[in-house]
């Protein structure tokens, strides 16, 4: 029996192996939106000049291994994923690093191999306007200023950076143009600096979406002391609900930046330690504000239940004054309305509009009173 489990043990194992090894030779594409056309785009640079070329075949970058100077290989959009593969190939580029670049929904990771390193982050490319009053009177679609979270990945070279992404755009144009135009330091720096500027540049776009994301917070803390419309909780929630998802962009980032200052193996220079610290500074910085965003829109979100709540005190205080005045109006009645035959008023002339200014009387000092004591 126990020769039989081993047998059996083993087969398990073999044929895990082979789908193992099956899906790192067939690696695909794992996004929660479809894969785009490939964009190639390559800037190369030295201490005396740059330029930026727009290439249509993954084989014109093959050239690039061989160049003296520093090259920033850009991919966008991993539809063509046996190009990724072909190019994995010509760089040496393990099959699990490939399988990361195109797994766009895993976690973000830092690893060093023998060749190469690679790192991968969240970036957030555009913001989303939460505030549909304002959008309403912009003429805006609700499609408008789309949210989106991109991942990029970064296989390092010693002189070479290849960048990955899942669609074209992104926020690194600040970076290429300081390369083309020589603004700063990083012509003169290696590869390891590029990387930071780019990561820098990542760190930017998420306090602009954040200070976008202020603005609308700021309109629905107006908005909670005038609206009792039932979409106002759920425009709140969702912009929370984003608020989770780039915090969690954040926050792997933040831990990926103290792996990078704890590894003194992944950068070739010290030069650069005070440039990541600012960074997990500023990091810290972010994640501190989107908790402080998250409390402050649960603020909002009692305030308006509140406000809701006190409206449906208000009527609740109307209702029951009303209530509480037509209860002697409807003994009155009820003791007029029995039909004995021996009732002395019933057979006065007057006896009929005696009663309704009696009650009428009655309503009247109820309603003063009731003013008298402010109850409504």
């Amino acid at each position: 029996m126990e020769r039989l489990h081993v047998f059996v043990f083993y087969e398990i194992i073999i044929i895990m192996d082979k789908n193992i090894d099956l899906l790192l030779e067939n690696p695909v594409y794992v996004g929660d939106r479809p894969a785009v056309e490939m964009d190639l785009s390559v800037i190369t640079y030295n201490t005396r000049s740059a330029q930026i070329k727009k290439l249509s075949d993954i084989g014109e970058l093959f050239s690039y291994k061989l160049n003296s100077g520093l090259s920033w290989i850009n991919i966008s959009g991993l539809k063509d994923i046996d190009s990724i593969k072909k190019l994995g190939e010509f760089f040496n580029i393990h099959p699990l690093s490939v399988e990361d670049i195109l797994n766009t929904e895993q976690q973000p990771k830092v690893e060093i191999f023998n060749d190469y390193k690679f790192f991968s982050l969240k970036t957030i490319q555009q913001e989303k306007s939460f505030n549909h009053d304002k959008k309403k009177e912009n003429g805006q679609q609700d499609e408008a200023n789309e949210f989106i979270i991109d991942q990029i990945s970064m296989v390092i070279f010693k002189n070479i950076l290849i960048t990955f992404q899942e669609i074209s755009g992104d926020s690194f144009n600040k970076v290429r143009r300081r390369i083309l135009e020589d603004a700063g330091e990083i012509r003169k720096m290696g590869v390891d600096y590029l990387v930071y500027a780019i990561v820098d540049a990542v760190v930017d776009e998420y306090f602009l979406v954040l200070s976008h994301l202020e603005s609308d917070i700021e309109s629905f803390e107006d908005r909670a002391i005038k609206t009792n419309d039932k979409k106002f909780i759920e425009e709140v929630q969702e912009i929370k609900k984003y608020l989770f998802r780039i915090k969690h962009a954040v926050s792997s980032l933040k831990d990926n930046v103290q792996v990078l200052t704890n590894r003194g193996k992944f950068f070739q220079t010290d030069y650069l330690r005070p440039f990541i610290q600012d960074l997990n500074d500023h990091l810290n910085n972010a994640v501190v504000t989107i908790d402080h965003y998250r409390e402050w829109l649960t603020n909002i979100m009692d305030v308006n239940l509140s406000v809701l709540s006190h409206q449906m005190n208000k009527v609740m205080k109307v209702l029951a004054t009303i209530s509480t005045i037509f209860i002697p109006l409807t003994f009155i009645a009820g003791v007029y309305g029995m039909n004995f035959e021996y009732m002395p008023e019933t057979k006065q002339v007057l006896g009929y509009p005696i009663v309704l200014m009696g009650m009428g009387l009655t309503a009247l000092i109820m309603v003063i009173v009731f003013k008298i004591r402010r109850w409504f």
